[in-house]
């Protein structure tokens, strides 16, 4: 997982340094959010787990890692989303609220039917 993450760094550094956005489409654009968002995605999962396995030492390992892949792939969706508001103008304090509640009923949804 840390050699992907890293490999999704080094994707998304060389998407950063070659793609012009002046003068790309939709396609430079897109794989500048996915590289960032899986880049993003795995850095809070090893980050997440480390604290989970290794401070709080409570689960197990695979319970640990499926907690934090989960609450790092909405903590990216944040990110990525509220980065793709911003690009188009449309970022505001009541737009990001609205985010973070979705993706808060979204974590409790899962939460609630992971337990069922």
């Amino acid at each position: 997982m840390t050699i992907a993450t890293l490999l999704c760094w080094a994707a998304w550094g060389y998407i950063l340094w070659t793609v012009n956005p002046e003068t790309t489409n939709w396609p430079g654009f897109l794989l500048f959010y996915v590289a960032l968002f899986l880049a993003v995605t795995g850095t809070a999962a090893l980050l997440g787990f480390v604290v989970r396995f290794v401070a709080l030492k409570k689960e197990l390992a695979f319970r640990s890692v499926k907690e934090a892949f989960r609450q790092s792939f909405l903590f990216a969706a944040l990110i990525v989303i509220s980065l793709m508001l911003l690009s188009k103008g449309l970022f505001s304090w009541l737009n990001l609220l609205f985010l973070v509640i979705g993706l808060s009923v979204l974590e409790f949804f899962l939460l609630s039917y992971e337990k069922n």
